[in-house]
């Protein structure tokens, strides 16, 4: 799941090597906190939070029907 986020992430920022990604497992649930370049928070983020939740919906549709949950952040 870390590879698919980060292979969507890179391929919106227009600097892909400043993307990081972490994955940090709790009990019930995966949190992935995304921290990106200061100018590339826009992209990331979009107009009224579109694309921010667009990753999240599609990455909880990759999730499948699994017992934990994916919550993803996005870091300044």
């Amino acid at each position: 799941m870390k590879q698919i986020l980060e292979t969507i992430i890179k391929n919106i920022v227009e600097k892909p090597d400043e993307a990081i990604i972490t994955e940090k497992e709790e009990a019930d649930r995966t949190v992935f906190e995304v921290k990106v370049a200061e100018s590339d928070m826009g992209r990331v983020i979009g107009k009224q939070g579109k694309v921010a939740n667009s990753i999240r919906t599609l990455m909880k549709a990759l999730n499948g029907k699994t017992s934990k949950k994916i919550s993803i952040e996005f870091l300044d």
